[in-house]
């Protein structure tokens, strides 16, 4: 009696199954990975000027008892210090994400305290030009919505770049002593929030 040939040899249920998990996981894992901040999906990575950057930390601004929105500080690599991310070379992104509308004005007035609380005087005349710049970039893109996204990116050899929902907003601010002290909103001894600074730092979630 001639056997039938099997083109496909059997293999053992458990271990075929166990493979497949294995390919979905590295085909869909990364797009699933992801944080919830406050309704706000955030990706445990992005790209910015061609290098992956990692979530450092995450949290949602409060003011008084209002949520004002969602802050994401993306790194080469998790810094939970404030000097080794200073230090750190290559791109760096601070990206908000609203939770509620805020005039051009009440963005600009924000950032602009945050900025003289933790940068001292002489820093401040310094960066003169660049902070003028911020402000003029972030009166021409008018009022924020509910759910828009800004994000503000270091990127060397061009400087900080801002850009809401997906637009960039003017030219780049030059000056890596410029975005450190944009960082300093959030990361320094007087921080618009100080839970949040804890969240960025990624010392509490």
């Amino acid at each position: 009696m001639t056997s039938k040939i099997r083109l496909f040899p059997m293999r053992p249920p458990s271990r075929w199954m166990a493979q497949c998990c294995c390919v979905f996981a590295l085909v869909c894992g990364p797009a699933l990975a992801a944080v919830d901040i406050g309704g706000v999906t955030l990706d445990d990575s992005t790209q910015v000027s061609g290098t992956t950057l990692k979530l450092n930390g995450a949290g949602i601004r409060t003011k008084i008892f209002f949520k004002v929105y969602v802050a994401a500080l993306y790194l080469s690599e998790k810094k939970a210090a404030l000097n080794d991310i200073l230090t750190l070379s290559g791109p760096r992104r601070i990206k908000l994400v609203m939770l509620r509308d805020l005039s051009a004005e009440q963005l600009s007035e924000a950032l602009m305290n945050g900025l003289q609380h933790n940068t001292d005087k002489n820093e401040l005349a310094r960066l003169e030009l660049q902070i003028a710049q911020l402000e003029k970039i972030l009166a021409a893109s008018g009022s924020v919505k509910k759910g828009d996204t800004l994000l503000l990116d270091w990127v060397p050899n061009e400087g900080t770049v801002a850009q809401l929902n997906g637009k960039r907003l003017g030219a780049g601010i030059s000056d890596i002593k410029f975005n450190n002290a944009i960082l300093k909103i959030w990361l320094g001894d007087k921080p618009a929030d100080s839970n949040l600074r804890l969240q960025l730092l990624g010392e509490k979630r």
